[in-house]
């Protein structure tokens, strides 16, 4: 796999179908780390929220909500409900993906070395490339994935929408993690806020690998 250059973020896509509401959020600008920015409020109930808060993802706008403790506890509690619900919890768990090896995912067929999959509603995979523009959707074979995830059944556990796998093979890398979406949309804006000229410029990596320094240092390794 090759690194995200500008003219591999316009590669061609099979045709797409409507735009989902994720994609659509894609495209904005990340939330800020838990520790890159000033207290917030919960966009539930309007109460301060701490730097290091949990996060809502409303299904029908794509857009990433706060959420104090109270109503955090609130959507884990009726995740049942909240399943047929707009608004669902962004899970918090980061790990590595068991036995993941980028010769075995290569099967994916992805164009690039730095991607995001997310399940749709539907259970089609959707992949994200990050871009100084936003991110660039692929649609993977449904069956290609099918396959993949017998291989890896952590895959078929993702939880639509709300996690991704996130791949890392550019530059001799070999990082596959499991990651709630929220670290993608953060990925994004480290890429659009460093991003320069046509080749990436001098930060951008750097900064790519300082995120995934820091995603392990928040992972569960146990």
């Amino acid at each position: 796999m090759t690194a995200v250059t500008a003219a591999q973020t316009v590669a061609p896509q099979a045709p797409a179908p409507a735009e989902s509401a994720l994609a659509r959020a894609i495209r904005r600008p990340a939330p800020a780390a838990a520790d890159d920015h000033d207290a917030e409020r919960c966009d539930v109930c309007a109460a301060d929220v701490p730097p290091a808060h949990r996060h809502l993802l409303d299904a029908h706008s794509g857009e990433i909500q706060c959420a104090c403790r109270a109503c955090a506890v609130l959507f884990e509690r009726d995740a049942a409900g909240a399943a047929q619900a707009h608004f669902h919890l962004v899970p918090t768990r980061r790990r590595r993906l068991p036995g993941g090896s980028a010769e075995e995912l290569a099967q994916l067929g992805l164009p690039v070395g730095l991607a995001f999959i997310v399940i749709q509603p539907d259970g089609a995979p959707l992949a994200h490339y990050p871009s100084p523009a936003g991110a660039t959707r692929w649609e993977l074979d449904p069956e290609v994935w099918q396959r993949v995830a017998r291989q890896y059944p952590d895959l078929a556990e993702l939880e639509p929408q709300v996690q991704a796998l996130l791949l890392h093979t550019a530059r001799g890398n070999d990082e596959h993690w499991i990651v709630p979406i929220d670290d993608c949309y953060r990925l994004v804006a480290v890429i659009r806020r460093e991003w320069r000229g046509l080749s990436g410029g001098s930060t951008v990596w750097p900064a790519i690998a300082d995120f995934f320094t820091r995603l392990d240092e928040r992972s569960d390794h146990g």
